[in-house]
C-alpha cells in the first residue's frame, strides 16, 4: 500500500510521473549536472520522512551513494531506468551503493516510522 505524498498518492511506485508529482522538499549544497570528482550532498523530505544523500565518485569511474533515513529502512533501491541496485542496509538507517553509473537516479525505500506504519517512499530524481 502506498501512503500519500503531499496530497498525491502513490498508486505506482515505478511510474516516473507519479514520482514526479510527489511533492518533496529538496535541499541540496549545489544540483550539479554531474559529480564527476565531487561529493554532492541531498536532502529529500515529505515532512514524514527524511533522506541524506552524499553522492561521489568511486573507482574505474563509477560513484558510491551512501545515505541515511531517520525511519527503519525495510527494503530499499536504487533505479536508473531499466536498471536497479538493491542494498543491505543496516539496522540504524544507512545504506550505502558503493558502485552505480553515474545518470539520472532515484532511491525507492519501504520504511516503518516512529508510529509502526509501512511505508513507500520514492526520491524526486537526482544525478549520480
Amino acid at each position: 500500500m502506498y501512503q500519500e505524498l503531499r496530497g498525491v498518492l502513490l498508486t505506482d511506485v515505478d511510474s516516473m510521473g507519479a514520482a514526479e508529482r510527489a511533492v518533496l522538499a529538496l535541499v541540496a549544497d549545489r544540483w550539479p549536472s554531474s559529480v564527476r570528482g565531487d561529493t554532492t550532498t541531498l536532502e529529500f523530505s515529505d515532512g514524514t520522512t527524511t533522506v541524506l544523500v552524499y553522492v561521489s565518485e568511486a573507482e574505474g569511474g563509477a560513484r558510491r551513494v551512501d545515505g541515511w533515513v531517520d525511519a527503519e529502512i525495510l527494503e530499499i533501491r536504487l533505479d536508473q531506468g531499466d536498471r536497479q541496485w538493491r542494498t543491505v542496509q543496516s539496522t540504524r538507517g544507512r545504506f550505502a551503493f558503493e558502485r552505480v553509473d553515474g545518470g539520472v537516479s532515484r532511491l525507492l525505500l519501504r520504511v516503518r516510522g516512529a508510529d509502526g506504519e509501512v511505508r513507500e517512499v520514492c526520491t524526486p530524481q537526482f544525478e549520480t
